[in-house]
């Protein structure tokens, strides 16, 4: 899927903060987060629990899960703490004027 899908516009999402968005049928976590815009996938690789709910640190650039603490990096998507051993997907990110577009990563 090599397709930018339009979730959001710029002024919806804080700065730093997060939105919970759908991109062809997959829950995606979109963050603004110090001018930058991030996306991953709403699950915590530990179990399951939506990361979109948890607390952005923007400063330290991840986002926990709200259930266990699972800290990951929101550039990456790469896991930082325990109990989450495995990566969330991260996805790519663009600005057309106003409007936010994730690309899915293949996979």
């Amino acid at each position: 899927m090599s397709d930018y899908v339009a979730v959001a516009k710029a002024t919806d999402v804080a700065d730093p903060g997060s939105m919970l968005v759908e991109v062809r049928e997959r829950l995606v976590v979109l963050i603004h987060a110090a001018g930058h815009w991030y996306a991953l996938d709403d699950v915590c690789t530990h179990d399951g629990g939506p990361l979109s709910d948890g607390p952005l640190d923007a400063a330290g650039n991840t986002i926990a899960c709200p259930r266990h603490g699972a800290k990951f990096d929101i550039r990456t998507g790469a896991a930082l703490t325990m109990p989450a051993t495995k990566p969330t997907k991260s996805h790519e990110v663009k600005l057309d004027g106003e409007q936010v577009l994730v690309r899915l990563s293949d996979g």
